[in-house]
């Protein structure tokens, strides 16, 4: 590890380079007033709320486009309620010229509201490409998912990477949040034994409460151990504070091997603090830049 390591400008700095984050499709105005703060081109992710309407979702792909960002609609497996509803949507895309990216996620259902179980359905169907999706997203869960078992997520992931180069079409991973850069490390050197060379994305709580990003943790299994607490800075006693990834960014590219890890980049969850998140950015972007 050479010396550029130890400063803001090192690898920690590398890894921020081409950063994504993720939008409700409420949060439209909260983009547009933190927009001047993100570096032109950035990916934003349009998440799929069951409680808001197809329209919304549009509405904020056609925004990100407009503020000169990189719209990345998701789309929810199992909440689609019928082929002819996944087609309105990805037609509705590609008329705005927001289609060019996607993630497929399963969603939250237990039983599908429609004829799609799964993300790989989605990527199976062949309608991703009929109407000019050119890259999809994938998700990767370095600590597990409470509801699946190891093998399963394993499999899942396997299956979609296949799906995706049999189908041509580029895909990358973006992993569920945590607090600790260990077990990820990890589970991209699994990903990248199993002969997976997805580019991977690695999850990261903007900055927020520490109440606010331990019930989303709760929420989403995701380790909150006294060890893992204070590795990332989270008081489990001072539940009134804030706690931001500077740690965890830190602690990630110390560990962080491209010759080992591959494509790993970073992705922002803002939690409803998209404007808190870009601020972090920019201020650790400009903490990266070396002097003149």
């Amino acid at each position: 590890m050479d010396s550029r390591t130890a400063s803001p400008g090192g690898a920690a700095g590398l890894l921020l380079e081409d950063f994504s984050l993720e939008m409700t499709g409420k949060d439209g105005p909260a983009l547009e007033e933190a927009g001047h703060l993100l570096p032109a081109g950035t990916r934003v992710n349009v998440t799929f709320l069951g409680n808001e309407e197809m329209s919304t979702r549009l509405t904020a792909a056609r925004a990100v486009k407009a503020l000169g960002f990189e719209p990345v609609p998701h789309v929810s497996a199992r909440r689609m309620p019928s082929c002819a509803a996944f087609e309105e949507f990805l037609s509705r895309l590609r008329a705005d010229g927001t289609s060019g990216q996607i993630f497929a996620v399963g969603g939250d259902p237990a039983v599908p509201e429609g004829p799609y179980e799964d993300s790989l359905a989605l990527i199976r169907s062949g309608l991703l490409e009929q109407y000019g999706v050119q890259q999809v997203g994938v998700c990767g869960y370095p600590e597990g998912h409470p509801a699946i078992t190891g093998p399963r997520l394993w499999s899942a992931l396997e299956q979609k990477a296949a799906a995706l180069a049999e189908r041509g079409i580029p895909g990358h991973i973006i992993t569920q949040f945590g607090f600790d850069p260990d077990p990820v490390l990890r589970w991209i050197e699994e990903v990248r034994d199993r002969g997976i060379h997805l580019p991977v994305r690695v999850g990261v709580p903007g900055p927020a409460g520490v109440r606010r990003l331990l019930g989303y943790a709760a929420r989403f299994g995701v380790g909150t151990s006294a060890g893992i607490a204070r590795k990332y800075g989270l008081s489990l006693t001072h539940l009134m504070g804030t706690a931001g990834p500077d740690r965890f960014l830190h602690a990630l590219a110390e560990g962080y091997d491209p010759q080992r890890h591959g494509d790993v980049k970073l992705h922002f969850y803002t939690f409803g603090g998209l404007r808190a998140t870009a601020e972090w950015a920019a201020g650790f972007r400009q903490a990266s830049t070396p002097a003149s």
